[in-house]
């Protein structure tokens, strides 16, 4: 085991001294989390954080800005009133109410609310239509009140609410619900899967092509230790390659970017640790089967982003048609992702993701014995 741990630690420690290797590992990851996690909406609070909505109100609103302020708030809206210009400017969504409101609506006069920002990606477009039904149910409670009391005033609405209806619609739970993640909840995830996978496809591989060369291999093959002592060598500097990756974009999605990791940390650590050893034996293979380095890098990202296309890397593969969903159910990136959905984004307990552990644990033993079967010094 000392040679072992001897080589492991060598090839480790020459990875992590070359410039590309720690660009990719510690740079890009962050470039790719910003970028698409901003684009596609979100924050990293699973959620559970309410929208907020700055409001402008004109001189002298009147009691239905109350009213439409309680509709909002029925729609999981923050509702926070602006106390200067500037602040309402810099809001990600903001509705501008005009003066004497409830005296314009009540006057027959067309009124106007005028809804801005309307938030980022997604989790912009949910809030903005919820304003938008808030607005709707106001006019709708003006109009019924109008019809039934013939004048609206603060008490005719409350009435209004206490009167039964005469339909009511009653909805039940199919099962769990489980809310496709968004933002960095998704893209976090996903792209520290996939960025490991090209890391350990790409310099785990190039690291054997460039000994095998340089005749390093075959001074090895003349040393005093096995062929086993030295696969396994490799492969752990591999391994170790994936874990550094993985611990950084941890660290760096629950402090730089707010992801709320959930209370299952411990296996979601599992999880990942499996998806690296996977991802160790793969490296092992490519650097065993690639001629050139040309050859390592065009097939490790290749592989690496058409698995991450199809497995759920790039967009929650809940959203995909049932035939991708599938599909990414026999892929090890599929497994993956839905392990690390179950466990950050829909709450479910950590014995959930074991067949996805075990799925993963297979295919590494699979992928390991190829591995080792080509594995050569020259």
């Amino acid at each position: 085991m000392k040679n072992v741990l001897f080589i492991a630690g060598a090839d480790l420690w020459r990875h992590l001294r070359r410039r590309e290797t720690l660009f990719w590992v510690f740079v890009m990851p962050l470039v790719f989390f910003f970028f698409f996690g901003t684009i596609t909406g979100g924050k990293g609070d699973g959620g559970k954080r309410k929208p907020r909505i700055v409001l402008s109100v004109g001189e002298d609103p009147g009691f239905l800005l109350e009213r439409l302020e309680t509709r909002l708030r029925e729609r999981d809206l923050d509702v926070v009133r602006s106390a200067t210009a500037e602040e309402f400017a810099a809001a990600g969504l903001r509705l501008a109410i005009p003066p004497h409101f409830t005296q314009r609506v009540l006057g027959g006069e067309a009124t106007a609310l005028t809804l801005g920002g309307q938030g980022d990606g997604l989790e912009g477009d949910a809030s903005s239509l919820q304003v938008k039904r808030a607005a709707y149910t106001v006019l709708a409670d003006v109009i019924a009140t109008s019809e039934l009391s013939g004048a609206v005033t603060t008490q005719a609405l409350e009435a209004l609410d206490q009167r039964p209806r005469a339909l009511t619609v009653v909805s039940s739970q199919a099962g769990d619900r489980r809310v496709p993640p968004q933002g960095f909840e998704q893209t976090i995830p996903g792209t520290m899967t996939m960025m490991t996978l090209i890391i350990m496809l790409t310099s785990g591989a190039i690291g054997l092509l460039v000994e095998r060369r340089e005749g390093l291999l075959r001074r090895l093959a003349f040393a005093p230790m096995s062929r086993g002592e030295i696969v396994l060598g490799k492969w752990l500097a591999n391994l170790g390659l994936g874990v550094v990756q993985l611990v950084w974009s941890l660290v760096a999605g629950a402090f730089l970017f707010h992801v709320n990791w959930g209370p299952s940390l411990p296996m979601i650590g599992v999880v990942l640790l499996c998806w690296a050893a996977l991802g160790a034996s793969l490296g092992l293979l490519s650097g065993a089967l690639a001629r050139t380095e040309g050859q390592a890098v065009g097939i490790g990202v290749l592989l690496s982003n058409l698995l991450a296309g199809l497995g759920g890397c790039w967009w929650p593969i809940e959203i995909t048609p049932k035939p991708m969903q599938t599909l990414a159910a026999c892929l090890p990136t599929g497994w993956t992702m839905e392990a690390l959905h179950k466990l950050v984004s829909f709450g479910l307990p950590a014995a959930s993701v074991l067949p996805q552990i075990g799925l993963l644990l297979a295919l590494t033993a699979v992928v390991s014995v190829l591995a080792v079967r080509a594995f050569r010094f020259d």
